[in-house]
């Protein structure tokens, strides 16, 4: 039996090689070489992770912080650059659910 820790490891750098990864790293590439792209990448990245620290502490978000993130949306999507990045970005998720799911499944049978 292979060592579960070299299996995931493999795995670690079989996703590395992916052309979606590949894709995903030029795009973030592009990004830190456009400075109004890097500083709303910023911007997004902090106001969403303060969204999210809020959220796990069981608080809801303001309507402020709502319209604040619908905004950054809306800026995001009219950036060029940010837009492919977040395709890339969403290309590649879908190989990590399905990973999860395929790791997560003797877990889920341990619920049944």
């Amino acid at each position: 039996m292979a060592n579960i820790y070299d299996l995931a490891n493999e795995l670690e750098r079989e996703i590395r090689v992916l052309p979606e990864y590949k894709k995903a790293q030029e795009c973030r590439a592009a990004i830190d070489a456009d400075e109004e792209a890097k500083a709303l990448f910023k911007e997004f990245t902090e106001f969403q992770q303060g969204l999210y620290a809020k959220l796990q502490s069981g608080q809801m978000p303001t309507g402020d912080e709502q319209t604040k993130m619908q905004e950054l949306g809306a800026k995001i999507e009219a950036n060029p650059v940010l837009k492919a990045y977040l395709g890339a970005q969403q290309s590649l998720s879908v190989y990590v659910a399905d990973l999860e799911k395929i790791i997560f499944g003797p877990l889920q049978d341990l619920l049944k």
